[in-house]
């Protein structure tokens, strides 16, 4: 894989390359290079310029048409770029193809977000997932690594020898995936123990899309200072806090966020580390407001969760965040078209409001605002559920000790 990594101290400048489907209109293309644009902010690139083009279907060579290609090649040789990063997953032949033309690094999504993922990974857990969803992504594309045996494709016995090291370095791969899958599951087993230690203890559990400002609510509800930027995966390693209200104790833990166009294989490979979000009792689904397509962002989280957590069916509050950037322009007079950067804040919290009644919060971590309105639902729920658990237990009325909790202490320390 280290023909993907990124260095951040180069700077790296890059184009970006999307396609207009069918399927996918030109506003939606737009939309989706807005974030591969960020991804490679994160990563530590520069996107210089982007390309669309309008296609039925990506071609099976080369993604895009040889016209534009040409016009890609052309902008490339003409401004010094050393990347071009597609928005879609790219075959090996693809990839060959492309490089043959452009002479310069190709990368699609799913390396480019693998990259970034390991930069971020600090644990044995998530740096051991990250190696493995590399290897899967890199299995079927070994062919792409042993091109160069083309030029000798006329010599005598060079074909073979070609085909033979292909397999070798498959059989090594898949050897490297069972052991890494292997690891996995005796971390999953250390795991277990862990949650088993912390008793009986309420779970609440921070979902949502990346950056939508988890890891800063985190930080407000626990008073502690986990590692939170205005960049896509700042959290990567799930972190478990301890969080007191009124006296009621339950456990916080913040979860790498999701993000659209999420090939299975990485959401396979990361399930362990969402194995905290099945055990919640309680899911927080956290929501950038002020995004323009946040209801998008909603319906890719709740379709991951369903996959994650095997459709349960969990007590969920719904936290708009963000609402101090939420921006509103009002529509002209001769413009019939609403969207949601027409319509007022106050109308969402009433429309959403209406469909989720006392689960849906609005507030601003960063500002504080809207902070107590949270704590109180998490106090709510969290105190039926403990109350469930314990019927007969007075510990509400108890002055909280934490030296009487040891799990507690246990758990809020970052997971190793």
């Amino acid at each position: 894989m280290k023909d993907h990594i990124i260095e951040k101290e180069s700077s790296e400048r890059a184009v970006l390359v999307g396609i207009i489907t069918p399927q996918q209109n030109e506003e939606r293309s737009n939309e989706y290079l807005d974030e591969l644009a960020f991804l490679a902010d994160t990563a530590g690139a520069v996107a210089e310029k982007r390309f669309l083009q309008r296609m039925n279907q990506a071609d099976s060579r080369t993604f895009v048409g040889k016209g534009k290609l040409e016009e890609i090649r052309q902008y490339v040789e003409d401004n010094d770029i050393g990347m071009a990063i597609f928005d879609d997953d790219l075959t090996a032949k693809q990839v060959a193809n492309i490089e043959r033309e452009l002479k310069i690094k190709i990368l699609d999504r799913t390396s480019l977000i693998l990259d970034i993922f390991a930069k971020r990974a600090q644990t044995a857990n998530a740096k051991t997932q990250v190696e493995l969803a590399q290897y899967q992504y890199l299995l079927p594309r070994l062919t792409r690594m042993w091109t160069h045996l083309e030029r000798q494709r006329g010599g005598i016995g060079m074909r073979g020898p070609g085909e033979t090291q292909i397999e070798t370095d498959r059989r090594i791969i898949l050897d490297k995936i069972s052991r890494l899958k292997a690891e996995l599951r005796d971390i999953d087993k250390q795991k277990a123990v862990q949650r088993k230690n912390r008793g009986k203890l309420t779970r609440v559990a921070l979902v949502g899309y990346t950056n939508v400002g988890k890891s800063t609510l985190m930080n407000l509800l626990s008073k502690s200072d986990v590692f939170a930027e205005n960049k896509l995966f700042a959290t990567l390693d799930t972190t478990v806090r301890k969080v007191v209200i009124d006296n009621l104790p339950f456990l916080l833990t913040d979860t790498v966020g999701f993000i659209r166009k999420l090939p299975t294989h990485l959401v396979e490979s990361f399930k362990s580390t969402l194995d905290e979000v099945r055990e919640a009792d309680i899911l927080v689904h956290v929501v950038d407001i002020s995004h323009p397509n946040f209801e998008e962002q909603i319906e890719v989280v709740n379709r991951t969760l369903a996959d994650v957590c095997d459709g349960a069916d969990k007590p969920m509050i719904m936290v708009f965040n963000k609402i101090d950037a939420f921006t509103y322009t009002p529509k002209d007079a001769d413009d019939l078209t609403v969207t949601r950067a027409n319509i007022p804040l106050e109308e969402l919290e009433r429309t959403w409001m209406s469909r989720l009644g006392e689960n849906a919060v609005f507030i601003s971590a960063k500002k504080g605002i809207g902070i107590d309105r949270l704590k109180q639902l998490l106090y709510d729920k969290a105190k039926e559920i403990h109350i469930q658990r314990f019927p007969y237990n007075d510990f509400l009325f108890q002055t909280y000790d934490e030296n009487d909790f040891p799990e507690l202490k246990e758990s809020s320390e970052p997971e190793s």
